[in-house]
């Protein structure tokens, strides 16, 4: 099953909807070139929603690190959204649920970018 990913904009925060796998090959170059696309246009509030993600492998793993570094370095912040059981696992296994922001639904991820509703 291939890589597929909308993009659209909620509250001046854009969100992608990632459905398929993310793995070694042509799905994590298209996640890198969404991210960096998004960057490149000024969007530094995104998430990606991975409710479609039915598996993730160490490089699927290492392209959501580097996409997370890529969007902090430009001065954004990237969050995740909805994991599925399987990414949840990897997560966790890899002690990486510690390096990201994950929502469990929409509104409370777009809402989380706006300081005040955060504090």
């Amino acid at each position: 099953m291939s890589l597929t990913i909308k993009s659209r904009e909620v509250a001046h925060v854009t969100l992608l909807d990632i459905t398929g796998r993310i793995v070694l090959g042509d799905e994590i170059g298209d996640l890198r070139d969404a991210v960096r696309g998004l960057i490149a246009q000024g969007k530094k509030k995104i998430i990606l929603n991975l409710q479609g993600v039915d598996y993730i492998d160490s490089s699927g793993v290492g392209e959501l690190v580097g996409s997370f570094t890529t969007v902090r370095n430009a001065g954004g912040e990237l969050k995740l959204l909805n994991l599925t059981q399987k990414v949840q696992d990897v997560l966790y296994v890899t002690k990486l649920y510690t390096v990201f922001d994950i929502k469990d639904d929409e509104f409370t991820a777009i809402k989380s970018f706006d300081y005040f509703f955060a504090k």
